[in-house]
């Protein structure tokens, strides 16, 4: 939803120049990660949505949650589900999360590429394809590889907004469309 993550925007940078400053980024980023799926959680939202439950204590019942889930909230995690609860943005974490994410990735210079294949890659075919991706991309690439049979060979990969598909699936597809439009 694209008002969400308008919402998020401030929230998102303040908590990344905070982090940034605090030489925090990974802490930061685990914990507005965890944070996302705790709220991401149908039963804590509708916690966290009860007309009963005051916006302070929806955000002292994340820091609880996320307390128990032995993730470390420090003073300025506290403080700042706090202020998403004063605000009532509590619900916001997940976008939050995901443009700190991007934040982070752009002052690292690093990008997250998932590569989903018919078989699994071995390490020489991994590093190959992460030292193309590297110099595609001209940043440090995290690779996150799954595996998906119905592929029947080839890869898709994803990065960002761009996905190429080399898959042999994706291939049929594209020529059966070209063919039945013919």
């Amino acid at each position: 939803m694209a008002e969400l993550a308008t919402i998020a925007r401030p929230y998102a940078r303040a908590a990344f120049m905070h982090a940034q400053g605090a030489g925090q980024l990974k802490a930061w980023g685990d914990f507005l990660d965890a944070a996302a799926d705790v709220v991401a959680d149908a039963r804590v939202r509708e916690a966290i949505a009860a007309p009963q439950r005051t916006h302070d204590a929806s955000a002292e019942f994340v820091a609880k949650v996320l307390t128990a889930a032995g993730v470390t909230v420090d003073a300025g995690a506290k403080n700042f589900l706090v202020l998403l609860g004063e605000n009532g943005r509590l619900d916001t974490l997940p976008d939050i999360a995901r443009q700190y994410a991007e934040l982070r990735a752009t002052a690292e210079n690093t990008i997250d590429v998932t590569v989903v294949t018919a078989m699994a890659l071995d390490a020489a075919q991994q590093a190959k394809l992460k030292t193309a991706l590297s110099t595609r991309f001209k940043r440090d690439v995290r690779l996150h590889e799954s595996v998906d049979p119905t592929l029947l060979g080839g890869a898709v990969i994803q990065a960002g907004d761009l996905v190429i598909d080399g898959s042999l699936k994706g291939r049929l597809a594209r020529l059966s469309t070209q063919m039945t439009r013919d």
